[in-house]
């Protein structure tokens, strides 16, 4: 009877390893989901005189208290999946993101001449450009998960370009990250610049000339602006963004998408926000 007694303990503290291990398991991927960035992305409408922005904002809801705050500008297209992407990719960083509408009422390009039309409405009148920029930096300062100290921006070729600008005009932004940007800007330096900033561009970018490089990092080399200028090997206009291929190819234009440099890129602009906040 005794051996029955301890064949039968023996097999229920076989049983009870077997069913807690299973439960141990799943708690432990509990905590890992629980651990993962839960990114909430929303519309947002905001106003730049009598224009209506259709912006969109991201963050992430597992994360408590006030974050930086990150501007993401469009390409020359308008406000698009690629600026919604990136700031949804900005919140699983920790941040809050808001993709901003530089054209108003979230308008769209189809075709090359209206993507020339809308931005040379914005950059040929950088009071309108300021007023719509400075707006859509309010709205996420204003943001109730925003650190309202902590602002900094990312901008893809003609945003790019808008960041760059508003730096050069003395916006109140802490650091900037430009992607493939054009450097013909409305606004060049001139006076002493507080805010940080990175232009990552493609070597191979037939938009960007050796002049504009030079033109550009001489004023801030004479002005003592802290900057960095990367140029990626193999790299030409709108590297970033998947859908380069297929405009370019569509439009005949110098556009190509790299998968590699895409990462690199968006990995150092990872160091410096981590850097600068």
């Amino acid at each position: 009877m005794k051996s029955l007694k301890y064949l039968f303990l023996f097999g229920s503290i076989l049983m009870l390893a077997a069913c807690g291990q299973p439960e141990s398991q799943s708690q432990s991927e509990k905590m890992e989901m629980d651990d993962s960035p839960a990114v909430v992305g929303e519309e947002v409408s905001y106003s730049a005189g009598d224009l209506t922005m259709n912006g969109y904002i991201a963050y992430d809801d597992n994360l408590e208290g006030e974050r930086p705050g990150i501007l993401v500008v469009h390409e020359w297209w308008g406000h698009d999946e690629h600026a919604r992407n990136s700031a949804e990719k900005l919140a699983e960083l920790g941040y809050v993101a808001l993709a901003v509408d530089m054209y108003g009422d979230g308008r769209m390009a189809d075709h090359p001449e209206d993507a020339m039309q809308f931005s040379g409405e914005v950059m040929g009148n950088f009071e309108n450009a300021n007023e719509r920029f400075t707006a859509a930096m309010e709205t996420l300062r204003n943001h109730s998960m925003v650190n309202g100290e902590q602002i900094g921006a990312i901008g893809y070729c003609f945003g790019g370009s808008v960041i760059l600008a508003m730096a050069h005009s003395g916006a109140d932004l802490d650091g900037i990250v430009a992607f493939h940007a054009g450097l013909q800007l409305p606004i060049m330096p001139e006076e002493e610049i507080d805010t940080e900033i990175l232009i990552l561009n493609g070597a191979d970018d037939p938009m960007v000339s050796e002049e504009d490089i030079e033109n550009l990092t001489s004023a801030y080399d004479e002005l003592g602006t802290s900057y960095e200028f990367v140029s990626y090997d193999g790299a030409t206009h709108a590297y970033t963004n998947p859908a380069a291929d297929s405009l370019g190819q569509e439009f005949d234009l110098p556009l190509a998408y790299n998968a590699d440099v895409d990462e690199q890129s968006w990995e150092r602009m990872k160091q410096f926000f981590d850097e600068l906040f």
